[in-house]
């Protein structure tokens, strides 16, 4: 049993990560200032503290089941092409799944960072699907509001799927407005420009396109809050 005494089974962000980033703007550059902040907020994480329960519930979904097997080689980390820019390296990640510290892990700026590039899982010599973990944990985060608000790939995803769900087609005009009004209003005007190009040539139309029968297609698709 733990007590107050037990020895750190992890720790926060690696300390000697750089506090400088060479991102002036984009997605990473969202996160810079919260990260030099946790820098400064990490503690060690007790036993006492983790959900091992939300751990094995975890490595029962599809693609997470090779978690148990994970050798904390680190080689996952040396392969990701962003893992310089993350709080958390994916090897840390996993680490932080498997012992069951489950508000670090879905609070994590690593999980929305993830380029999907499957360069971890195509090197892990225990063929780990790490990419599906990361999805795993992003579906989570949404589903828990755990998401950071006003990055654009939690809400990306969460426009997206809401659109196709209410009229079975997307549309590249109202995808980009909703998008850029709830992470980046400002960032329409230096878009306003190419708007109007691309709706002088035809290429963008501002028409919403629907399929038939609508009612069945929201039948099948559960509302956002329900996907896991």
């Amino acid at each position: 049993m733990s007590s107050s005494t037990d020895t750190n089974v992890t720790h926060g962000p690696n300390p000697t990560t750089p506090e400088a980033f060479p991102v002036a703007q984009g997605p990473v550059a969202i996160f810079t200032k919260a990260k030099d902040e946790s820098l400064i907020r990490r503690r060690i994480r007790y036993q006492r503290e983790a959900d091992v329960g939300w751990m094995q519930r975890l490595a029962a979904q599809p693609g997470c089941e090779g978690l148990y097997a994970c050798i904390q080689c680190g080689t996952c980390s040396a392969t990701c092409p962003l893992s310089i820019y993350m709080d958390f390296t994916p090897r840390r990640v996993i680490q932080l799944v498997r012992e069951g510290f489950r508000n670090d892990a879905l609070r994590s700026q690593t999980i929305w960072l993830c380029a999907s590039c499957y360069a971890c899982a195509v090197h892990c010599p225990q063929n780990i699907h790490i990419t599906d973990v990361m999805y795993t944990l992003k579906r989570e985060a949404i589903a828990e509001k755990l998401a950071p608000k006003r990055f654009p790939i939690p809400v990306l995803a969460g426009v997206f799927y809401n659109m196709v769900r209410n009229h079975g087609r997307t549309s590249e005009f109202w995808i980009v407005l909703r998008l850029m009004l709830r992470t980046n209003p400002l960032g329409l005007l230096s878009m306003a420009k190419t708007g109007l190009a691309l709706l002088r040539t035809g290429r963008m139309t501002l028409t919403q396109e629907r399929v038939k029968a609508r009612h069945e297609l929201r039948a099948m698709l559960p509302p956002t809050e329900e996907v896991r």
